[in-house]
Order: C-alpha cells, then sequence, then structure tokens
C-alpha cells in the first residue's frame, strides 16, 4: 500500500507538469508582436495575417485548457493521458504502414513475398510493428477488441493477398480514414464528459464554500495539486533543459569562471514568467529546508526529527527571493541584467540560510557547553559547524566585494554576512567560557555578566545596521524617488527591527538593573548564619559560601537569586513578594537564630515540601537560559534578517 501511495502521488505530480510548461510556452509567445513582424515583413500580403484574431482565441483557448489539465482529478488526468497516448499509438500505426506503402512502391515488386527475401523481410518487420501497435493500444483502452485498431494492418493483408500496388495505395488511404472516423466517433460519444466534469466540479465546490468558506477550499486545492512540489519539479525540468541545450550546442567545455556565469544566466532564463519564478522559488525553498534539515541531521543525529521546528521550513528564504524579485522587477529585465540582479538576491538567501542554521545551531552548542556531556563526538560536530558558520559568511562578503563595487548598498548587503559571523563568534566565546567553567568544577565569577555583555554586544551592532538601513530609507524617501510600498517597508522595518528591537533591549537592561537593586537591598548572610543553615543553595544546588537572605528568611547564592530575578520578583521556594530597597527602614533582616516556632513550622513541611522546593529550584536553575532563549527567539521574530529590507527603498536598484 505504501508503495501504491507513493507512486500515486508521484502520477499526481508528474502529469500536471505538462499543464504548467504549456502556461510557461503560452505566456512566453506574444501572438501581437508575433504578427506585427508578420505585418512588417510580408506587408499585409501573408495569409497568416488574416487569422490573427483566430490566433489570439486559440491563445486564449490553451490558457483554459492549461488549467483544466492542472485542476483535473488524479483519475480523470489519468484517463486523459491514456487517451492521447492511444492517439499516438495510432498515428504511430499510420507511419508504419505509410513507410511500408512507399518502400514497396520504390521497390516496383508486385510478386509472392516468399520469393524475394528483401519484400518478406519488409513485411515481416512491418507486421510486428503493427501488432505491437494493436496490442499496446488494446491494453492501454483497457479493451478485448483488438480489431478497432487493426486498420493499419489492410495494406499488409492486401500485399500479402498480392493486390496490385496501386490498390494498396488506395487501401492505406482507406485504413487512415477509417481510423479517423473511429477516433471522431470516440469524441462525439464522450463529447459531454467536459460538461458534466465542469458541473459536478462546481456543484462540490459550492458545497465546500457554503460549508467551510473559501479558505478551506484554498488550502484543500494546495494540499490535492501539491503545489510547492508540482512548481518545483516545473522548474528543474525547465532548468534541465536549460542546461541541456547549452552544452549541445557547445563543441568545448566551458571553463570554471564560465561555468559559475552559465549557472546565473541559466537560473536567469528559467526565472522570466511568472510560473518560473514561483518555480524557482519554490525550489529555492525546498533547497533551504534540505540544507537546514541536513545542518540539524549533523549537529543532533535522528533525534532532531523529533522535535521539529516549524520556523526552519525553508519559507523565509522562499518568501525573501519573491518578495525581492517582484519589488526589483526581475522577470521584466533583460538576461544579463536579470543574471546581475539574481546573483545578488540569491547572495541575500544564502546569507538567510546561514543566518538560520545559526538559529539552530546555536541553543545545542550551549547547552553542551553548559551540560556534562562529555561526548567529543558531539562537541566537534557543534564546534565544527559553528567555525563554518564564522569562516563562510566571511568569505562570502569577500568574494562579492570582489565582483561588485563597494558602495553603501553593498554595504548593507554584507553587513548581514559580516553580523552572522559576529554572532557565531559570541556563541563559541559564551560555549568556551562554560567548557572553562566545567573544566574548574568551581563558577566562574561574573559568568553572568560577561554572558550578558557578549549578547548585547552583537544585538547591538544589530540594532545600528538596522537604523542605519532606516535612516538611509527614509532619506532616499524625502530627497529621491517616493512610493507607497518603500515607505510602508520603511515604517514596517522602523517599527519591527528598531523599535521592538529598541524596546526589548531597554527592557532586558531595566530588569538586570531592578534585579541588582533588590539584591543589593537583601542583607548578606553571616558564617554564623551558614553555619547554622547548613544546607545547599535551592537553585543551582552548591554549596554557599556566600549568600544573601530573603525577607521570607531563605538563603540563596546572590548570582542565583539575581538570575531568578530576571523572570519574576518572588522568592523561588515560598514565592513571597521580594521588596526592594524602597521597603520599611524598620524592617529588619532575619535574625541570627531562627525562632523555635519557625524552625517547627520548618519541620512539619516535611518531605513534601522539600521535593516541592527542589522543583521550584530546577525552574529556577535554568531561569536565566530560558529568558535568553525566549528573548533570542523574538529577537529572529522581530528581525532576523533586516538587511533584506535594503531592496525595498531603492526599487531601480
Amino acid at each position: 500500500m505504501a508503495v501504491k501511495a507513493r507512486m500515486e502521488a508521484v502520477l499526481n505530480v508528474g502529469l500536471r507538469v505538462p499543464s504548467i510548461m504549456l502556461l510557461e510556452v503560452l505566456y512566453r509567445w506574444d501572438v501581437s508582436s508575433f504578427f506585427q513582424k508578420i505585418q512588417r515583413s510580408s506587408l499585409n500580403n501573408n495569409p497568416l495575417f488574416q487569422y490573427k484574431y483566430l490566433a489570439l482565441y486559440l491563445h486564449y483557448v490553451g490558457y483554459i485548457l492549461s488549467l483544466v489539465l492542472l485542476t483535473l482529478p488524479r483519475q480523470h488526468l489519468v484517463r486523459l493521458y491514456l487517451y492521447v497516448l492511444t492517439a499516438l499509438l495510432l498515428f504511430a500505426g499510420h507511419q508504419l504502414s505509410r513507410d511500408y506503402v512507399r518502400s514497396e512502391l520504390d521497390s516496383g515488386y508486385e510478386g509472392p513475398l516468399y520469393l524475394e527475401p528483401l519484400s518478406m523481410n519488409r513485411f515481416t518487420t512491418a507486421l510486428l510493428g503493427q501488432l505491437v501497435v494493436c496490442t499496446l493500444c488494446s491494453c492501454v483502452m483497457q479493451t478485448k477488441q483488438i480489431w478497432l485498431f487493426s486498420a493499419h494492418l489492410l495494406p499488409l493483408v492486401a500485399r500479402l493477398c498480392l493486390v496490385p500496388l496501386e490498390t494498396i495505395v488506395f487501401i492505406n488511404r482507406f485504413a487512415m480514414i477509417f481510423t479517423g472516423l473511429e477516433v471522431l466517433y470516440f469524441l462525439a460519444s464522450n463529447l459531454l464528459v467536459p460538461y458534466n466534469l465542469a458541473k459536478t466540479a462546481y456543484r462540490e465546490l459550492a458545497q465546500v464554500v457554503e460549508v467551510y468558506g473559501l479558505l478551506a477550499l484554498a488550502m484543500s486545492l494546495w494540499n490535492q495539486l501539491v503545489l510547492p512540489v508540482l512548481f518545483m519539479c516545473f522548474w528543474l525540468v525547465l532548468f534541465a533543459l536549460q542546461i541541456y541545450t547549452y552544452f549541445s550546442t557547445r563543441d568545448q567545455p566551458p571553463s570554471r569562471e564560465r561555468l559559475l556565469f552559465l549557472f546565473l544566466t541559466s537560473i536567469a532564463e528559467c526565472c522570466c514568467t511568472p510560473y518560473s519564478l514561483l518555480g524557482l522559488v519554490f525550489t529555492v525553498s525546498f533547497v533551504a529546508l534540505g540544507v537546514l534539515t541536513l545542518c540539524k541531521f549533523y549537529l543532533q543525529g535522528y533525534r532532531a526529527f523529533m522535535n521539529d521546528n516549524t520556523m526552519h521550513r525553508g519559507m523565509t528564504e522562499g518568501i525573501t527571493l519573491l518578495i525581492l524579485s517582484v519589488q526589483t522587477g526581475l522577470i521584466e529585465l533583460q538576461v544579463i541584467h536579470r543574471a546581475f540582479l539574481l546573483s545578488i538576491i540569491l547572495f541575500i538567501v544564502v546569507a538567510s540560510i546561514l543566518q538560520s542554521m545559526l538559529e539552530i545551531a546555536d541553543p545545542i552548542v550551549l547547552a553542551l557547553g553548559a551540560s556534562r556531556d562529555k561526548s567529543l563526538w558531539k562537541h566537534f560536530r557543534a564546534v565544527s559547524l559553528c567555525l563554518f558558520l564564522l569562516v563562510f559568511p566571511a568569505y562570502m562578503a569577500y568574494m562579492i566585494c570582489q565582483f561588485f563595487h563597494m558602495d553603501f548598498w553593498l554595504l548593507i548587503i554584507i553587513s548581514s554576512s559580516i553580523l552572522t559571523s559576529l554572532q557565531v563568534l559570541g556563541t563559541l566565546l559564551i560555549y568556551v567560557l562554560f567548557m572553562v567553567e566545567e573544566l574548574r568544577k568551581a563558577p566562574v565569577e561574573n559568568m553572568d555578566e560577561v554572558i550578558y555583555c557578549v549578547n548585547g554586544t552583537y544585538r547591538l551592532l544589530e540594532f545600528l545596521v538596522a537604523l542605519c538601513v532606516v535612516a538611509y530609507g527614509v532619506s532616499e524617501t524625502l530627497f529621491g524617488e517616493w512610493t507607497v510600498m518603500g515607505s510602508t517597508i520603511i515604517l514596517a522595518h522602523a517599527y519591527y527591527n528598531v523599535w521592538l528591537r529598541a524596546q526589548l533591549g531597554w527592557q532586558s537592561f531595566l530588569l538586570r538593573r531592578d534585579a541588582v537593586h533588590k539584591i543589593q537591598s537583601l542583607p548578606m548572610a553571616s558564617a554564623l548564619q551558614l553555619q547554622q543553615h547548613n544546607d545547599i543553595c535551592a537553585i543551582c544546588y552548591q554549596d554557599m559560601k556566600s549568600a544573601v537572605i530573603t525577607p521570607c528568611g531563605h538563603f540563596f547564592h546572590a548570582a542565583c537569586l539575581k538570575k531568578w530575578l530576571y523572570v519574576q520578583e518572588t522568592c523561588p521556594l515560598c514565592h513571597g513578594q521580594l521588596k526592594s530597597q524602597s521597603q520599611p527602614a524598620n524592617a529588619a533582616p532575619a535574625p541570627d537564630n531562627p525562632p523555635a516556632n519557625q524552625n517547627a513550622l520548618e519541620a512539619e513541611r516535611g518531605e513534601a515540601q522539600r521535593e516541592f522546593a527542589m522543583e521550584e529550584a530546577t525552574q529556577a536553575e535554568h531561569a536565566s537560559d530560558v529568558e535568553s532563549s525566549a528573548e533570542a527567539e523574538l529577537e529572529g521574530q522581530l528581525g532576523e534578517k533586516q538587511v533584506f529590507f535594503c531592496f525595498f527603498f531603492n526599487p531601480s536598484f
């Protein structure tokens, strides 16, 4: 059943590709320009010009037929292709019969076949060919009435009966006319089939729209037609034909530099219509998905497919390519200009893929550094991928600077790759700090502050780049060409990548400042208090050589409690509010010796309270990591690839 379902899925896609190819050909064929050329060349004397409007009607009829073929159900589509295959087989039988009659006329021999070896060979070959054609037609049409497809055997039977050659010519024509009449009868008997199919389809579509709505109908058609895979296959076929055409017309193999130019020009040739552009968009999306999947598999093995992230599906790269192509008018350019622009757009897409790879690798690398996993192979895979993401974006930026003249726009484009390398450098630095802390078997002093400074540095650089893009876009709008779309994109970019980014950074700074103030307002535990408490920190489970005391009388490491306060302003154990320095002056710190009734109350809580405290402490231990990951995820949603908006501000780029 699995093989059958897979074959049906392949047929569902493969049989619809010719319909999109037909749409591509019809879009490229400009009927008006074609007849204008005929008019200029023949001065209205060419008879083809008289059928201009008929050709226009056929042009639009071709569009309708292509859409019908594209949306036909799979069963009817398979049946239609079988009918077309039968027609081609009948045409092949006619060609065989005609060639045989011509060869017999050229030989001029009218005697018995067994007396002439050449005539016998021609007859045997033609007979076997006609029998194969008849058998295939009968199998394709699923009928046992093989005589329906045997009209082309009449010239062979006549030759076997020693009929004169001139008569065999008329018999061959009769066989061809008889076959044509059979085809016409079949078409006439199925003339109402398209109407009935259209009527049934309209009824079903109306019911779906009435019950579920237009959105459900669109999603159903999207899933049934498998449009992303369909357009990807269509574009790959188009690209393969373009490459084959190039190499078939060249005698010498191209050089390495010529191969890059060939690759870009072939892609440019295969995105000159909306259909081929959509095919390129879906192809880029699937390529990006494959690269990101391979990245996750390289880092985590088969465990990567258990928790798949919907944010890394290649959609961002495909949408980026589509928006940039539409905004810059890619399909309206000449091939050379289109190849030049595609090189820049593909550079941006590759930079987006590298950024997505970093988003996948960053939490895995940091988790390996913070964990006690000593698997060298895991660490090697994580570090090697980070080194690749550190070097390759810088190499890309260097290469594009070699091909193009450096200006402000190019600087904005390559800034994405530079920022990716900086982020990887920060991730590797934090990883090294975690590994040093693990090797020392003791926490590093002010580790949280160091990590915050490293993360804050490259986020500040990202903010400055986004601010420069907005500033330059505003200047281009005010002093250059003003467009509604450009202004809309500037406002969206300014809100998501500048305002929200600045707001997020400021909120993070205020949280850290308030946490520091709260920690400074809490009293430090003395050596006697630590000795009497004789317990570990409930957050990190480490011994306490120094600690702060909360108003509710609980002991924690100052650094651990500060991380907890980044998330919420309550005690990790009892959830009591932790007041800041503004609390009343007469509020005394916890005494050196806890009251007896408090000790008794804590003793009565028993093992259940300790288990609850351990669970809360486990949550607090990872509070800072949760904040960092959530903050990073929000960062990516707000403007992970902010420099891509640079093209929107300059439509004539």
